[in-house]
């Protein structure tokens, strides 16, 4: 049996293996370490277990992700996403459509803290669809609100997955996170457009909510506002201006947003110990995976299939832009149906290559990456967001709150498009920086 075909059946084995819902992590391990041990040898493969764990494990810019994610249990546990969602609402909520524009602007706020998807629609679907149920705003408009917002939570940094490419990929962590920035700001006031225009198009879905806050009354809501800018320009900022590493970076985040929730006496015991056992909890989870994927990644080198497609596809004679898009339809359809965690450990080791032989920018696809995946958090039948979305508002049909983000990922097609054709727009303040 050639190497190939067991690389083949490798990677159906561990498919196999995800959509039967057993751990990424595990499925990672399981695969690669057969495959090792089919390949070359039972004590080879048995040594890899030892040597991936450990050279992962003791990367350092790794220690970015449990100081990253414990910078966001701090904020988010504390209760300040309320306060954040109010102070948004005080300057847009008066105009039609405000309180579902004040979702999205806040989620691009809590996103630049959180870093996660779920930890973002999560926090958003608790606080705002309740206040917009009480305007009146149809349910499944106010629930595409929230589940178009979260997705800036891997897009805005800092980005638990774009810093878990550039593990996967060996890219650099900061530019990563700084590319990811003039996206998400543009994805925000797209989001906001495309509510103002199913509002003017049909105002019976979003009332007007109240006359003008005063604006005294405004200014002091910004003190929901600061420790979530202070945060981001301390830490992201940072990155950009080159005072800091990522790690560093992470850590000053990760301090400083203790502080503040001391500061403001947000923070209690109970709301330490949850932020701290999540953290370890998700830390685990992604080290787990970034272990396993090390392993598979290894049984495929062995496999020689990367080498294969990408010498292959380079042989061609075709537009590297029709690969391209024949690759991004394959990643919408596998969102469909799995995890983004789950797509990028599968799929890196063989698209990297390939995509970055094709003469593509391996930090412009991160980006385009992270834009696929986060459709395919609200399309049918996964779309996770909307399943967190729909413990929350469990009145409403599941299928009619898929129906209601529809516009919603036209939206982010379109953007996608736009980043295929105008690279710039990522890789301008990376290259800044570099």
């Amino acid at each position: 049996m050639s190497p190939e075909l067991i690389g083949v059946i490798g990677i159906v084995l561990l498919l196999v293996l995800i959509l039967l819902r057993v751990s990424v992590g595990l499925s990672l391990f399981l695969v690669g370490f057969l495959g090792v041990a089919w390949l070359s040898d039972w004590n080879v493969g048995l040594s890899q277990l030892g040597t991936s764990a450990f050279g992962t494990a003791k990367n350092y810019s790794l220690s970015v992700i449990p100081l990253f994610i414990l910078m966001g249990m701090f904020m988010s546990n504390t209760g300040l996403g309320k306060d954040l969602f109010q102070a948004v609402d005080k300057w847009i909520g008066h105009f039609r459509g405000g309180l579902a524009i004040a979702t999205i602007g806040a989620a691009s706020i809590f996103a630049a803290i959180s870093g996660s998807s779920n930890a973002t629609t999560a926090t958003l679907a608790k606080i705002t669809i309740p206040e917009m149920k009480e305007y009146n705003y149809k349910t499944t408009f106010s629930t595409a609100a929230v589940a178009a917002g979260g997705t800036l939570g891997i897009l805005i940094p800092p980005s638990v997955i774009l810093i878990l490419y550039g593990a996967l990929t060996n890219e650099p962590i900061g530019p990563l996170l700084i590319g990811g920035l003039i996206p998400g700001v543009i994805m925000t006031i797209l989001f906001m457009l495309m509510i103002n225009i199913q509002v003017r198009l049909n105002p019976s879905i979003a009332p007007r909510k109240k006359e003008s806050t005063p604006f005294k009354e405004k200014m002091s809501s910004l003190r929901g506002v600061w420790p979530f800018l202070v945060i981001f320009f301390i830490s992201i900022g940072g990155i950009y201006f080159g005072v800091f590493t990522p790690s560093e970076a992470g850590g000053i985040g990760a301090v400083g947003a203790f502080l503040l929730t001391l500061f403001t006496k947000r923070l209690n015991w109970t709301k330490l110990y949850s932020s701290l056992d999540e953290s370890i909890r998700l830390t685990v989870m992604l080290f787990l995976i970034l272990i396993g994927a090390s392993l598979f990644g290894k049984f495929l080198a062995l496999s020689q299939i990367p080498m294969y497609l990408t010498s292959t596809v380079g042989s061609l004679d075709v537009s590297p832009y029709l690969i391209m898009a024949m690759i991004l339809v394959v990643y919408f359809i596998l969102g469909m149906f799995m995890e983004g965690i789950a797509i990028m450990v599968l799929t890196l080791p063989i698209v990297y290559p390939l995509i970055t032989q094709l003469g593509f920018d391996g930090l412009w696809f991160g980006i385009i990456m992270v834009m696929v995946l986060n459709i395919g958090v609200l399309t049918p039948p996964l779309g996770l967001s909307i399943y967190i979305i729909s413990g929350v508002v469990r009145d409403v049909p599941i299928e009619k709150i898929f129906k209601g983000v529809i516009p919603a990922i036209v939206t982010m097609i379109i953007f996608t498009i736009i980043l295929v054709i105008f690279p710039e727009i990522v890789t301008f303040l990376p290259n800044m920086i570099q």
